[in-house]
């Protein structure tokens, strides 16, 4: 069985996270130890809330260079929504800008729609190769809730990422997957049968 971390830095659905990745056949412990961190065989980042004050968290613990070691060593780590967009290089809210940690290209900022926060179930499209999303039919649904993300994929296709997409008014990235580094910017936790095959998906990469 998968040894799984859910990193606790103080923000995130880490219950919810936990019991989710458990069904899905994993062990899992809740923690901010890095030693654990380093060494699981797969590390859930989850985040909640404002990128500014989870990025604060991320560093108050030094999660940082372990999350940026196993990404180097090829070792799978899973960002889920504000855990997503920590991977980027810089956040924008309310015109402040916050380093993230460089992991992927390009950066978050507000959404540009008209209705936000973005809250509820939508589809997404998912490029052909995806391992989070192999065997997930067409029109699957997942729970997104957030007023931020990543508008732009350019920089993350030129990276040879797999990009998944969806859109609420405007295309936004719900998904990525480079190498051993996958996030999503929905709640897969709490996506019911849909978030649980993508869980069981990501644990067969460890």
């Amino acid at each position: 069985m998968a040894r799984v971390v859910v990193l606790d830095y103080g923000s995130g659905n880490l219950r919810s996270a936990e019991r989710a990745v458990q069904r899905a056949g994993a062990e899992v412990t809740v923690t901010a130890d890095l030693a654990a961190a380093a060494g699981a065989d797969g590390l859930v980042v989850p985040g909640v809330g404002a990128y500014a004050a989870c990025m604060a968290g991320i560093d108050a613990v030094g999660a940082g260079p372990v999350i940026a070691e196993r990404v180097a060593a090829g070792r799978p780590v899973l960002g889920i929504c504000v855990g997503m967009q920590v991977l980027f290089e810089y956040g924008e809210e309310h015109g402040v800008v916050t380093k993230g940690l460089g992991l992927l290209p390009g950066g978050v900022s507000r959404l540009p729609a008209r209705r936000l926060p973005h809250m509820g179930w939508n589809t997404v499209e998912a490029p052909a190769g995806s391992r989070l999303f192999a065997g997930l039919p067409a029109g699957s649904r997942f729970y997104f809730v957030h007023s931020y993300g990543v508008s732009e994929p350019a920089p993350l296709v030129g990276t040879g990422a797999r990009v998944t997409m969806t859109t609420h008014e405007t295309p936004f990235v719900a998904a990525v997957e480079r190498g051993a580094l996958c996030a999503t910017q929905f709640h897969p936790e709490k996506s019911g049968d849909g978030g649980a095959l993508l869980l069981r998906n990501w644990l067969g990469t460890l």
